[in-house]
């Protein structure tokens, strides 16, 4: 059966496929390829990395020597049947990914690839996508119906409509036997259950974030780092639940984008623990501006008042000299350091709510009454 054949329907109608050109960088899933300059050898071809849907990757062995680009559509072997995905990496980007990995499967053990994607390939794996959304509202409903304490969050045909894997959501350990025959009955496909976790879950719906742009995790972001409350407190932010907890309930993801900047930076300050002995008083530790390489100390342990800040480099000397058993008389080197001292500014000083509004001559004459009063005093008449 040729291409054109393949196309005809049943009663003779054309069959029209969607359109699958590939876009580099539209799917969060997809590498940069640092490496396409360097020319590809044979033997690096015999393995590529295969994407599906719902950042679910795999590496594949290419048995049949295909000449396969990043992007193209193929069908690769699955239990059981076979699937249809996309290929995301090739050549020598993917043996340096290989590399970095710790448990690597052997070539044996990888599934193949069969082919390219056919005509008949892509309207099957089609009509198994328009499936999807039914079937997890109806799942729902089974669930709800067998008072399981679990929520069904996507579900993911296999190409050949011969397989389905639904994602859930659950705070405990969930018995779904019942559920899956209930499930394998209703939709007559092979039933396969996946757990994912709250962050999983919100890169799946996507949303805006409290930055106002995209959440991370539904644009780039595949594999989730935990996050810890450590990662605010050397970062000096507010521990407060609800600015540190993104849509998933969870901490956000982007404190970890600049948390091993802050650590760097810290590394070379002094303790901040040991208070700071004084001639007259003592002065303990509040907080810090890690990027000014400042400190503020305050007079009271009790209550945030007096706050001064102080070098980090001042706070080194005056900690050495407590050692030696001295006191110095004050914490800086002059009282008088107006570039330590924030000043607060207005920057609505300026500016006017009606700034921006058209000028009116009527407003104009009756906001300057002195120019009338000018013009009758003078006897001269505006032209």
């Amino acid at each position: 059966m040729t291409e054109n054949e393949e196309l005809q329907g049943q009663h003779g109608e054309e069959i029209r496929l969607p359109e699958i050109a590939y876009k580099p960088g539209y799917n969060k899933l997809d590498s940069f390829n640092w490496l396409k300059d360097i020319p590809v050898s044979p033997g690096e071809n015999e393995i590529v990395e295969i994407r599906f849907k719902n950042t679910r990757k795999g590496f594949f062995r290419n048995v049949n020597s295909l000449r396969l680009e990043i992007g193209d559509v193929v069908a690769v072997e699955a239990s059981p049947g076979h699937d249809i995905g996309r290929v995301s990496m090739t050549g020598p980007l993917l043996t340096e990914q290989l590399k970095k990995l710790k448990s690597v499967p052997s070539s044996e053990d990888m599934k193949k690839v069969y082919r390219k994607a056919k005509a008949v390939d892509i309207q099957k794996w089609e009509e198994a996508k328009k499936l999807e959304i039914p079937t997890m509202l109806r799942s729902r409903q089974i669930s709800e119906e067998l008072k399981l304490n679990m929520k069904i969050g996507d579900v993911e045909y296999q190409g050949d409509k011969t397989k389905a894997i639904f994602y859930y959501i659950a705070d405990e350990r969930v018995d779904f036997r019942q559920l899956i025959k209930v499930l394998a009955e209703e939709f007559r496909v092979r039933i396969e259950m996946r757990q994912i976790g709250a962050r999983q879950e919100a890169g799946r719906i996507g949303g805006i974030g409290s930055c106002g742009r995209e959440l991370c995790c539904s644009t780039h972001i595949t594999n989730f780092s935990s996050v810890t409350t450590s990662h605010a407190k050397y970062q000096e932010l507010s521990l407060n639940p609800q600015k540190l907890a993104g849509q998933c309930s969870k901490l956000k993801c982007c404190l970890n984008f600049e948390f091993d900047c802050y650590m760097d930076a810290q590394r070379s300050f002094p303790p901040r623990e040991i208070p700071l002995e004084l001639a007259d008083t003592r002065a303990w530790f509040l907080k810090m501006e890690v990027h000014k390489s400042i400190y503020w100390y305050t007079t009271d342990p009790q209550s945030p008042v007096n706050l001064i800040p102080v070098p980090i480099d001042r706070v080194r000397e005056i900690q050495a000299a407590n050692r030696k058993g001295l006191k110095p008389e004050n914490l800086l080197v002059r009282n008088d350091s107006p570039d330590l001292v924030p000043v607060s500014h207005d920057l609505l000083q300026n500016n006017s709510l009606t700034r921006f509004d058209v000028p009116d001559s009527k407003n104009q004459r009756s906001k300057h009454p002195h120019k009338r009063k000018n013009r009758k005093f003078n006897g001269k008449r505006n032209p």
